[in-house]
C-alpha cells in the first residue's frame, strides 16, 4: 500500500480519536447538562445515558486504534500473520460491545416512561437513532467477521505458497 495513503489514513484516524476524546470530555456531558437545565425531569436519565455514550465512543476509539495497528502491519508487509487476527478480533469485539450498548439503550427507551417537554418526539427520535445504531453496528460486526474469514483464507494461501516455494 502506498505510504502516502497510509499516512492519510493515520491522520484521519488520529483526528477521529481526538474528536471522540473531545466529545467524551466536553460535548456529551455539556449537552446532557444543558438538556437537564432545559427540562429537569431528564435528570435521573442524564448520568446513565452520558456514561453509555462515553463508553460507546470509547468502543469506536478502540476499533480505530486496532485499525491503526493493522495499517502498521500492512506497511511492514506483515498483515498475513496471527497478530493481525488479534487486532481484527478487537475491532469485532468493540463493535459488538457498542452494538449491545445501543441495543440496551433502545430497549430502555422502548419500555421506559421518559418524560418529554413537548409531544414525545424527542424520545421517538432517540429511539429511532438507537435502533439505527443497532442495525449499523450489527451490519458492521458481521461485515468484519466476513472480512476476517477472507483474511484467514489469504493467510492460509500465503502460507501454502511459501511452503511450495
Amino acid at each position: 500500500m502506498h505510504r502516502l495513503f497510509i499516512a492519510a489514513l493515520r491522520a484521519g484516524i488520529a483526528a477521529a480519536i481526538l474528536v471522540g476524546l473531545f466529545g467524551q470530555i466536553v460535548v456529551i456531558p455539556t449537552t446532557a447538562a444543558d438538556e437537564v437545565d432545559r427540562f429537569p425531569p431528564y435528570a435521573p436519565f442524564a448520568t446513565p445515558y452520558v456514561t453509555l455514550a462515553i463508553i460507546g465512543v470509547a468502543c469506536v476509539q478502540v476499533a480505530l486504534v486496532a485499525v491503526w495497528m493493522l495499517l502498521a502491519m500492512v506497511r511492514r508487509g506483515a498483515i498475513f500473520s496471527p497478530l493481525a487476527f488479534r487486532w481484527v478480533d478487537i475491532v469485532i469485539g468493540s463493535s459488538v460491545v457498542a452494538t449491545l450498548l445501543a441495543m440496551g439503550v433502545a430497549g430502555h427507551l422502548f419500555v421506559a416512561d421518559i418524560p418529554s417537554p413537548d409531544d414525545g418526539m424527542d424520545e421517538l427520535s432517540a429511539l429511532g437513532a438507537a435502533i439505527t445504531s443497532v442495525g449499523v453496528g450489527a451490519a458492521f460486526a458481521m461485515l468484519t467477521v466476513i472480512m476476517r474469514s477472507l483474511l484467514r483464507k489469504a493467510t492460509d494461501l500465503q502460507t501454502e505458497i511459501a511452503a511450495v516455494v
